[in-house]
């Protein structure tokens, strides 16, 4: 498995520690933090991969988060968390730009393959922009050139 950051957005304490914790036995880089308003001012100071990001918070709740997130970091994944199956939100979270959406609690084996494919996801984009960069600055001009 590649090697890639987690950030773990939850109001929930205690479930927030118990995650971290398998999330490093399983040799992930994962830093948690307890609102979305810290979530954001992290991620101002270090870059991550995916966020786990938990839907009902106080203050600021996950869809806001996600909106926050998508307009300044769009190549973040994020994947929703919630303790309630609620058909709504998912979809207003997968509008909003959501990699993925799931009910706590989950298993942890899906949790990281879901990790994984967002993981992924966020790779091939990152690809796509530095193949289209490189072609850009080796031949200025070159696709309005007729084939």
């Amino acid at each position: 498995m590649s090697v890639f950051s987690v950030l773990i957005v939850d109001d929930e304490v205690d479930y927030l520690d118990i995650m971290i914790k398998r999330m490093k036995k399983r040799n992930l880089q994962v830093a948690g933090v307890k609102s979305g308003k810290e979530a954001l001012e992290f991620l101002k100071k270090e870059p991550v991969d995916v966020v786990l990001l938990d839907v009902k918070m106080p203050e600021m709740d996950g869809l806001q988060v996600l909106r926050e997130v998508k307009r300044e970091y769009p190549l973040i994944e994020v994947i929703m968390l919630t303790g309630h199956a609620n058909v709504e939100v998912a979809i207003e979270g997968m509008e909003l730009g959501a990699f993925d959406y799931l009910i706590k609690p989950m298993d942890i084996d899906d949790l990281l393959y879901k990790l994984q494919d967002a993981y992924k996801r966020r790779s091939i984009q990152l690809e796509k922009i530095r193949n289209f960069e490189k072609r850009s600055t080796q031949d200025p001009g070159g696709a309005d050139k007729p084939g």
